[in-house]
């Protein structure tokens, strides 16, 4: 049986609780029952209203990151129990925003998808490279790096782990990663996954993200080792999410 295409909304820092409720009621409404698996993973502030909007329904609940530690002195984190405790099923982790922009390392992505796991929950871990890195080459270099640094250690528990790959450079940009390189990448990424945990590396999810949109999925989703996508601008409008969604069942 091949792998079940698994699409997830991250709606980064847009919408207030009132904004997200009605989306994540028009995203639920617009998606409808599914082969495929969906998420949304609205801002913290918006998790539990929008996990009382979508009781009952077919899409799950995602967060958008998280801290390492079950508790502590970390003002202004959330440990992976409380998004647990709020309904969240799947966490994104190791986002390149967040390498970028707060200093995340392969290192911290590790401990995050520890955390992530021992809740109970399922990580999204997100790899990719920089325009510079696939200029010069280094795509694969240091996607590998990422792989290996963020799942250090893991093998069984890497069943409940789905990978992202982002090419960092196709991010908001417009630019898209042709069908052909996110294959290529992503049957990069699950040679390594069998290097870690055998044939259990044939049963885990890889999505692409990049500036997928309804005219691109398809034919990304489509590709052999292209299992689902992360789909960030376009999960704020629902008609384009759901037809991304659309995309993934052809």
């Amino acid at each position: 049986m091949g792998r079940r295409k698994f699409v997830c909304g991250n709606w980064k820092m847009y919408r207030t609780v009132a904004e997200a409720v009605a989306l994540a009621r028009e995203v639920q409404g617009a998606v409808g029952a599914s082969a495929v698996q969906v998420a949304i993973a609205p801002p913290f502030t918006a998790l539990q209203a929008v996990r009382q909007a979508l009781a009952g329904g077919p899409v799950e609940l995602s967060a958008q990151d998280v801290h390492w530690e079950p508790q502590g002195a970390f003002t202004g984190e959330i440990s992976a129990p409380m998004l647990a405790e709020v309904g969240c099923r799947h966490v994104i982790v190791g986002h390149s925003e967040r390498r970028q922009l707060f200093g995340e390392t392969d290192a911290s992505v590790r401990k995050k998808v520890g955390a992530v796991l021992a809740a109970g929950m399922q990580p999204i871990v997100c790899v990719g490279e920089t325009l510079a890195e696939r200029e010069a080459g280094r795509t694969l270099e240091v996607v590998g790096r990422q792989v290996r640094g963020g799942l250090e250690g893991l093998t069984k528990e890497l069943a409940a782990v789905t990978l992202a790959y982002e090419p960092v450079w196709a991010i908001g940009t417009g630019r898209t990663a042709t069908s052909a390189q996110a294959q290529e990448v992503h049957a990069a990424v699950r040679a390594i996954l069998r290097e870690l945990c055998g044939g259990v590396a044939d049963a885990i999810r890889i999505q692409y993200g990049g500036s997928v949109k309804p005219e691109n999925a398809a034919e990304l989703m489509s590709q052999p080792d292209v299992d689902g996508a992360l789909v960030g601008g376009a999960s704020l409008k629902a008609a384009d999410f759901a037809a991304i969604v659309k995309g993934a069942t052809r």
